[in-house]
């Protein structure tokens, strides 16, 4: 019910922009306004309770009085969309400026709209809908008394079940236990005296819990006393302390639960009654900070070995449980393809090994679909079991077809639901709908974060009461916050340690497509077929996956379109099955980009386009588009359009009409047209040749809300380049800075540019030497570049304490660096790199103490060149034992005037260390063409 509640909300604000706004409105219709909002306001304070309630415990009738709600709010919206933006078309004005702007054309147009259709149409609406929320009204009356009724009794919790669990059930996670007991139990030194904390974090089903159960059995009759307590969702912490008295000492705290002290109290005593004792206490199933922060308090701080368990769905709490240097988390890891077959089996066959040879190929194929989770695992394979019984291996296909999308049928399938469905209504309202959003992609996609946020600004998911603050700055805080709560993982980490593109598990995945279903959120059409629970419901959003060719002459009704916000494509089609543009009247985004196909001789065609005056967000990244037409410049709420990987040659003149576009992608060799300048509010604009568009040299110093340019300087004249260093220096808010192929203009920056004081990266990249600084310009130091991250630069003349200066940049976690000469001795202290995750250095030797202990302290991937007879002789010293996080190492050997044993003297001594070193790192090594190429996995 959180999407009819989500769905309020915008259309609340707007109807107060119309009555605050001078929209010459009737005061009849004005009056009409009021009492729809009224109306509607009290419909929302019922919802977000509702809300709060798994569909399946609500009435039928609430669910149906909800879903009729949040079709009125979707077309009350819609029609009060299109009145502002007709009556403000042509205005240019930026989205959250609207009203003002609207407002001054009004007052000159007064007479004009007074009688115009836009100001008919909205009459209409309101009536419309004033009359539909007055049956809703006597609908929710009607059964108010039932609003929170649940239709299920009383349930277990399936966390209760999974203390039950046998221990010997714990396949995958023997080596865990044995690892985490021995951490816990570790007591060599007196930096382990004092209490110490392990966190246990990741996504439910993983099998938290269960693992905790076990090391605590294992090891509480070490201690004095030891408590097994979990705290759940919505604690009573009153409760919760006296549930861990009575852990703590069943005899001496029986009766705990029957007296009336408060929580101080209750802390107190806790405290008092551990004062002397070494205790054990696992906390389980955390969900916020505060709560742990506030159970931390009861628990003494001693110096007695005393040891406490946590475990969360949710980074940051598990990072509050940390307070000292010993405490540590632990995170979660699905089970390997091995030990899934292992409880997969062991569940069906009591046996790993007593698959039938017919059902191994589906068993696979269903395993992979689980993803290594073992609740996932033990709830697929309780379906394929029956009073005892294995069933046919025609319901084991049948089971992994249903897998794809919401398996939710049966007892225990259900259990699963709900414990992932916790997390869901953990979420606060403005996250669910852009939770509930990803169920627009097919299972497995790689999604990358920047569109995926670009697409949650376009919907209206992302909303700022503080002009200063960026929408999309706010759409990156809720990007995290669904990872730190599991939610989505991680696909491809950068080398600076932020997320690029992330995944969503498959259960996860069918967890939102069910509920995404049920709200009409997404409707999403696979192999024509429909996955939505009512076909005559108005569709909203609207994704197709996996369209095979022979459902292609599948036609769209185009009354049924008329009211869709987001139309994708996941699947390869001709571009005459697409629907025609013009069935869209209130599209917001519009994504092409996953089309992958070429099959037509024309392309894809934009014909309509122009029409989409609601359109927020055009995707085309490497679609089969030709041109873009003329009548583009109508998009005037458009505020990203990407065409990178399309053989688009140039962009129409009318795109310098767009005034709401913040992001821009194209490739270098698109001719961007004059005017460009007038675009104020781009933030981002990548992939800008300026060999194809001279103008842009001049023109982008009127872009000064840009944060992220990345520019192509190929053959570039000389006197562009003085013009676009004063344009650069314009940029103050300036945050991301790629120049390829920079050739002169490199050089001339050394000395003559100033960077902007937020610049987080600057990559400098070209295959040519001409392109490279002549020595470390001088703006490269910690006071002019503070918030530096990332730093790819090529140098021809390398100083020697320049990898120092280098070092001491205070935020720098990924440095490439390339020289082609050093002169001097290159000097490294202790104290540099502080930050620094993955650096490479190219093109020079490395120095006798890059390496030197303190040096680099977080550094996981590493790349340098070394002579091999210098270290044979031990003349550089390449101790790994110096960099105590390294998983990776790329040695390339020199020979320079080494003999064959020292090349191998060489090879065989970074192996060894490699092998000694604590994380024993990946490693490749490089041999000149004689050796031909080595490379081990240690």
């Amino acid at each position: 019910m959180e999407a009819a509640a989500g769905a309020l909300s915008p259309v609340l604000r707007k109807l107060g922009e119309l009555l605050a706004g001078e929209y010459n409105l009737e005061k009849r219709v004005k009056k009409g306004v009021q009492s729809l909002r009224t109306e509607l306001e009290m419909m929302h304070a019922v919802l977000r309770e509702v809300g709060k309630v798994p569909p399946d415990q609500l009435q039928e009738p609430v669910r149906i009085w909800a879903g009729k709600v949040r079709d009125l709010s979707c077309d009350m919206e819609d029609a009060v969309d299109d009145f502002l933006t007709r009556v403000g078309e042509g205005s240019g004005s930026k989205p959250t400026d609207m009203r003002s702007q609207v407002n001054k054309f009004l007052k000159k147009t007064t007479t004009l709209f007074g009688k115009g259709k836009a100001l008919h149409q909205i009459c209409d609406a309101i009536k419309e809908a004033q009359d539909l929320a007055k049956e809703l009204a006597e609908l929710r009356k009607k059964y108010e008394l039932d609003m929170f009724s649940s239709t299920n009794g009383a349930t277990i919790d399936p966390r209760v079940l999974a203390l039950q669990k046998d221990v010997g059930e714990l396949v995958g996670l023997d080596r865990t236990t044995d690892e985490l007991i021995k951490t816990l139990i570790c007591e060599d030194g007196s930096s382990k005296e004092h209490l110490k904390t392990i966190s246990i974090v990741g996504v439910g089903g993983l099998g938290k819990t269960t693992l905790t159960k076990a090391v605590f059995e294992k090891i509480k009759a070490q201690f004095d006393c030891a408590a097994f307590v979990p705290v759940g969702q919505n604690p009573d912490i009153r409760k919760f302390f006296k549930d861990l008295l009575y852990g703590l000492d069943k005899e001496k705290f029986k009766d705990i639960h029957n007296t009336t002290r408060d929580e101080k109290l209750l802390m107190e005593e806790i405290s008092e009654f551990l004062l002397d004792k070494r205790y054990l206490v696992v906390i389980d199933d955390i969900w916020e900070e505060e709560i742990w922060r506030f159970i931390n308090c009861a628990l003494c701080k001693n110096k007695l070995h005393s040891r406490v368990i946590t475990t969360t769905r949710n980074v940051s709490v598990s990072e509050a449980c940390l307070s000292s240097s010993d405490d540590m988390i632990h995170q979660m890891k699905p089970l390997s393809d091995e030990d899934s077959q292992i409880l997969f089996h062991r569940r069906i066959f009591q046996s790993e090994e007593k698959c039938p040879e017919d059902l191994q190929a589906v068993s696979r194929e269903i395993l992979k679909k689980c993803g290594g989770v073992p609740l996932a695992i033990i709830t697929i394979a309780s379906l394929l079991v029956s009073n005892q019984r294995i069933k046919q291996k025609e319901e084991w296909m049948h089971v992994h077809s249903s897998m794809g999308r919401g398996v939710t049928e049966g007892g225990i399938v259900k259990d699963m639901k709900r414990i992932l469905s916790l997390s869901y209504y953990d979420l606060p309202s403005h996250l669910k709908p852009c939770l509930l959003y990803l169920s627009i992609f097919p299972e497995d996609f790689e999604i990358n974060r920047d569109l995926l946020i670009w697409r949650w600004l376009a919907e209206g998911f992302i909303q700022c009461d503080k002009d200063e603050t960026r929408l999309f700055e706010i759409g990156k805080s809720y990007f995290n916050e669904l990872m730190n709560r599991s939610l989505i993982q991680p696909a491809e980490t950068n080398y600076e340690g932020t997320v690029v593109t992330c995944r969503i598990h498959d259960m996860v995945l069918d967890l939102i497509c069910s509920l995404s279903s049920e709200e009409n959120f997404i409707s999403i059409l696979d192999n024509a077929q429909w996955h939505a629970p009512n076909l005559q419901r108005k569709l909203r959003r609207l994704s197709l996956h996996n369209i095979k060719a022979k459902c292609r002459n599948h036609q769209f009704d185009s009354t049924r379109l008329s009211k869709v916000r987001t139309f994708a494509v996941f699947s390869p089609v001709t571009c005459d099955w697409l629907p025609s543009l013009s069935s869209f009247q209130f599209l917001r985004v519009l994504d092409l980009g996953n089309c992958g196909s070429h099959e037509s001789s024309s392309g894809i065609s934009l014909k309509y386009v122009g029409n989409l005056i609601h359109l927020r967000y055009l995707g085309l990244k490497d679609a089969d588009v030709r041109e873009l037409p003329v009548d583009i410049g109508k998009l005037q709420l458009l505020q990203t359009l990407d065409i990178g990987g399309t053989i688009i040659e140039e962009l129409p003149s009318s795109v310098v009409q767009l005034r709401n576009l913040i992001c821009l992608r194209v490739n270098y060799r698109v001719r961007l047209p004059k005017g460009m300048g007038s675009l104020m509010s781009l933030e981002v604009l990548e992939q800008v040749g300026l060999s194809s568009s001279p103008h842009i040299a001049e023109e982008l110093s009127h872009l000064t809300e840009v944060m992220t340019l990345s520019i192509n300087c190929d053959n570039m004249d000389e006197d562009l380049i003085d013009i676009l260093i004063k344009s650069l220096g314009n940029l103050h808010k300036l945050q991301n800075l790629r120049i390829d192929d920079g050739g002169r203009l490199i050089n001339r920056m050394r000395e003559s540019w100033v960077p902007p004081p937020n610049l987080r990266s600057f990559d400098s990249w070209s295959i040519f030497s001409s392109s490279s600084f002549l020595r470390l310009p001088k703006w490269v130091n910690s006071r002019s570049l503070p918030h530096l991250s990332r730093l790819e630069i090529d140098v021809e003349e390398l100083q020697g304490d320049d990898i120092q200066i280098i070092g001491m940049l205070p935020a720098l976690r990924f440095l490439r660096l390339t020289a082609d000469r050093v002169m001097g001795t290159l000097a490294v202290r202790a104290d540099a790199f502080p930050s620094a995750r993955c650096c490479w250095f190219y093109g020079f030797p490395t120095p006798p103490c890059l390496f030197p202990p303190g040096a680099m302290p977080g550094v996981r991937h590493l790349e340098f060149q070394a002579s091999a007879a210098s270290i044979a002789s031990g003349e550089v010293d390449c101790g790994l034992g110096h960099l105590p996080s390294l998983e990776h190492l790329e040695v390339s050997l020199w020979r320079e005037n080494s003999s064959d044993e020292e090349m191998e003297t060489a090879d065989a001594w970074l192996r060894r260390a490699a092998e000694a070193h604590p994380k024993r790192p990946t490693m490749k090594i490089y041999l000149p063409v004689r050796y031909g190429y080595s490379s081990e996995q240690p």
